[in-house]
Formats: C-alpha cells, sequence, structure tokens
C-alpha cells in the first residue's frame, strides 16, 4: 500500500518558496504561478526565464542563501537545486516547522510528491507510481491525453452550470442525484464532441425537463473561456 494519499491543494495567494534558480525550479515556478502561488525564489544564480520572471514582479528573488528566515510565512517548500545535500538540508528544516515540501527526485526528503498531470479545464487527472518512476508516470499520463479530449473541458464548464441549475429547484438530494447520473449516463459528451449543440441541448431538454435553447447551452459550455 501506497504511503501518499491523493489530495489537491488550493494555492491561490498562498506563500512558496522554491530553492534553486535552473530549469528545473523554472518549471516548478511556472506551474505554481498558474495555480496563483505566490513565489519567493531562494538561488545561487538564477538561469535568465527565471530571472526575467522577478524583473518583471511576477516572482519575488529572496537571495542567494537559503536561512530558516525563508520559510518565516510559507505555505510550501521546493527544494530544485542540483545538490542533494543541500535539498535535503532544506527539506529538513522545512519539515522541523510542520511545513509541506517537496525535494525534486528525492522522494525520501519528501512529505508530498507531484504527479503527472493531465489538465482539461476543471478535469485534472493525475497519474502517480509513488516515486518509483516518474518516466512511466508520464508516460501514462500521455497515453490518457488521447483519451481526454478539449470536450471534456466543455464538458465539465457545462455541467457546472446545470448542476447550479438544478440545485436551485428545490429537489431532494435524492432527485438531484438521479438528475446528474442521467447527464452523465445520456450522450452529451459525445455530442459535444462532435459541436452538435443542437442535440446537446435536446438531450438536456429531456433529462430536465425544461427547454433550453442551441445558443444558451453553446454559452453554459463556453463560460470562462
Amino acid at each position: 500500500m501506497s504511503r501518499y494519499y491523493p489530495i489537491l491543494v488550493d494555492l491561490e495567494g498562498k506563500r512558496v518558496l522554491v530553492v534553486g534558480g535552473g530549469r528545473v525550479a523554472q518549471r516548478k515556478i511556472e506551474t505554481l504561478l498558474e495555480h496563483g502561488a505566490v513565489v519567493d525564489v531562494v538561488a545561487t544564480e538564477l538561469n535568465r526565464p527565471i530571472a526575467s520572471l522577478a524583473e518583471r514582479g511576477l516572482i519575488h528573488y529572496a537571495g542567494q542563501d537559503f536561512s530558516e528566515s525563508n520559510l518565516d510565512g510559507i505555505f510550501l517548500v521546493v527544494a530544485a537545486t542540483s545538490d542533494v545535500s543541500f535539498n535535503r538540508h532544506v527539506s529538513e528544516k522545512a519539515r522541523q516547522k510542520g511545513l509541506l515540501v517537496n525535494a525534486v527526485d528525492q522522494p525520501s526528503e519528501c512529505n508530498f510528491i507531484v504527479p503527472s498531470i493531465l489538465r482539461r479545464g476543471d478535469l485534472v487527472v493525475a497519474v502517480s507510481t509513488s516515486g518509483k518512476s516518474p518516466a512511466f508516470a508520464r508516460k501514462i499520463r500521455e497515453d490518457l491525453e488521447a483519451y481526454f479530449g478539449e470536450e471534456y473541458e466543455s464538458f465539465l464548464t457545462l455541467m457546472g452550470r446545470l448542476r447550479e441549475l438544478v440545485l436551485c429547484r428545490g429537489f431532494s438530494q435524492e432527485q438531484n442525484k438521479v438528475l446528474f447520473e442521467k447527464l452523465i449516463a445520456s450522450s452529451l459528451l459525445g455530442s459535444i464532441r462532435e459541436n452538435d449543440w443542437e442535440r446537446t441541448a435536446s438531450i438536456i431538454t429531456d433529462v430536465l425537463g425544461r427547454p433550453f435553447s442551441e445558443e444558451e447551452i453553446m454559452t453554459y459550455a463556453r463560460k470562462g473561456k
């Protein structure tokens, strides 16, 4: 049994410390920014892309030398240098403060690991080998990309809006469950994949028992894009 408990963490507005200034640290920083983190970086040297992020005020460069004070107010830490011993040192200090910490390619120095992620809008498919083979996790994720197309993003956006509409109607929890399961079991996903919005509207009309226009459904499915 894996010792890792799968969890998705909200990083919006959370302060994250990345120790390292090379390509690995760059990838981590870019992903953290995509998820709304406020990123501090400590590194003896920054590569050009990271330096550019600092110059533009998108991250905070906290200096060359790591110290425990860098951990003050931090929610999560990523140790991403090429020095295994130094990464271990950063991890030990972070764990002593009860922080979440990931030391890249050093599972024994982590209290969380990062899966290989496939994202289609609000759909997140995370694949992990519990640190045994990140390359194999990446291979599985790449295989899944062919199955989970872009239609899943529109489908989930639409389902989110329909959920709001259904919950506002005051039905019982069991009635809501039946309606949601009917929508999932229908050919809704396939009609979205084929861009057949007339059929999509017809399916939803049949399930929810009130008329929906093609234009209305298209608006729901593309909200936020």
